[in-house]
């Protein structure tokens, strides 16, 4: 049976639905700002250091005390419109795509899913090798495009 807990370092620690995954700091840095951005909330491409830094403190500590940069003051300011979109926590769904994208990574080093490109939507896509269906595909994830934060 594979390893089913993802490791890339132990600077942070995500345990979601009974797996324990450990995150060096630019792993978990790029997997939050990339969360960030699948729900909305930052355009693509457009995560600054100190914004990331905002970013990761609030998906790993659920809060920011100290904003360090303007989409940490949005954030910060804003809470009570932004922390929860229709019932979905932002924080819930930062940790849970970070989760998601390591446990496909995870997968698919363990030769359980095949990863392919879709050049037309700019999406991964993921599947069975054996020729089941990929589940995820599916999952769906709610959308902070109209609380969007805009330098």
């Amino acid at each position: 049976m594979p390893d089913t807990n993802y490791v890339s370092g132990d600077e942070y620690v995500v345990e979601f639905l009974g797996y324990r995954f450990g995150f060096n700091t630019l792993d978990f840095e790029q997997r939050v700002s990339a969360a960030a951005v699948k729900l909305g909330l930052v355009e693509a491409g457009d995560v600054h250091q100190e914004e990331a830094d905002d970013l990761v403190e609030l998906a790993s500590e659920g809060r920011i005390l100290e904003p360090r940069s303007l989409l940490g003051d949005y954030l910060v300011r804003h809470w009570e419109r932004v922390a929860l979109v229709n019932g979905e926590s932002l924080v819930y769904w930062l940790r849970k795509l970070v989760f998601r994208s390591a446990w496909l990574d995870h997968r698919v080093k363990e030769d359980l899913l095949e990863v392919n490109f879709d050049e037309r939507t700019g999406d991964f896509g993921y599947r069975d090798p054996n020729g089941g269906r990929a589940l995820l595909e599916l999952a769906p994830v709610p959308s902070w495009h109209r609380l969007q934060f805009r330098r």
